[in-house]
C-alpha cells in the first residue's frame, strides 16, 4: 500500500502497488548490466576520422629527399602535419548491447522494489487536472515535500494521450531536475537515476497493465533507441 497525496500535499486515499513490481527481490547485477545496455544503446557511434589515404589532396613530396637539411618527407598527409590524417582515430562503429526481455523486465521490477524499500515512491492524484504552465507543475513539487532548489524526480503518467498527460508534459519540462516519462516507456537507468520517483495514480495501473499482463519489456523510442 501507498498514500496517494492531492496537488496540495494532502494524503487523501491510498493504492496497491503490485508486488510482483514492487515488491520483487532486489538483484544489484542485474540492475547494473540493466543500465550498462540501456547506456551503450544511448550512444550514437558516429564519430569517424580519416587516414591519410582518404585525405584529399597531392601526393606529391613535399620537398626533395637529400640537401635541404630537414627530416625526409614524402606526403603532407601524414599525421604529424596539420591538415593530415588522424592515426588511430575513432571509426563508425555499433555500440549496441542486447539484454533478453525477461532480464529486463525483472531489472526494471527491482529497481521500482528498491525505490519503495527506500520511501522514494510518491503517488498523487489530481495532475491530469493541471493546466499547461511551468509555475503550477512547480508548486504542487514543492507542495508534495521535494526541494525546489535540487529537484531530481522522475514523474511517471499513465499516457501521453490521455489523463491530461500532455498539458503535464508542457507544464514540467522547464523544470530542471524533473523528468517526465510514459508508463510504458519507463526503464531501470531512469528510474535510479532519480532520487525520488512520483507517480500519477492511474500510472500504477498501467505499470502494472504493460509489463504484468502481456505487455512488452520494453519498447522503441523515437530514433531508434529502446528502453
Amino acid at each position: 500500500m501507498a498514500n496517494v497525496y492531492n496537488m496540495q500535499g494532502r494524503v487523501v486515499s491510498k493504492v496497491d502497488l503490485p508486488k510482483e513490481v514492487f515488491g520483487a527481490k532486489v538483484n544489484d547485477n542485474l540492475m547494473a548490466q540493466a543500465v550498462r545496455v540501456y547506456l551503450a544503446n544511448q550512444r550514437m557511434g558516429t564519430a569517424s576520422t580519416k587516414t591519410r589515404g582518404e585525405i584529399t589532396g597531392s601526393t606529391k613530396k613535399i620537398w626533395r629527399q637529400k640537401g635541404t637539411g630537414r627530416a625526409r618527407h614524402g606526403s603532407r598527409k601524414a599525421p604529424i602535419f596539420v591538415g593530415g590524417g588522424v592515426a588511430f582515430g575513432p571509426r563508425t562503429r555499433d555500440y549496441s548491447l542486447k539484454m533478453p526481455k525477461k532480464m529486463k523486465k525483472a531489472a526494471l521490477f527491482s529497481a521500482l522494489s528498491l525505490k519503495k524499500n527506500n520511501g522514494e515512491i510518491k503517488v498523487v492524484t489530481g495532475l491530469e487536472k493541471l493546466l499547461p504552465k511551468t509555475k503550477f507543475m512547480a508548486q504542487v513539487v514543492k507542495k508534495l515535500g521535494f526541494d525546489s532548489k535540487k529537484i531530481n524526480v522522475l514523474l511517471v503518467t499513465p499516457d501521453k494521450e490521455k489523463n491530461g498527460s500532455e498539458n503535464i508534459f508542457r507544464a514540467g519540462r522547464n523544470i530542471e531536475g524533473l523528468k517526465i516519462l510514459n508508463a510504458d516507456v519507463l526503464n531501470t537507468y531512469e528510474v535510479l537515476d532519480n532520487s525520488s520517483i512520483l507517480f500519477m495514480k492511474d500510472a500504477v495501473e498501467a505499470v502494472k497493465k504493460h509489463f504484468i499482463k502481456g505487455g512488452a519489456a520494453h519498447r522503441a523510442l523515437p530514433g531508434g533507441k529502446t528502453v
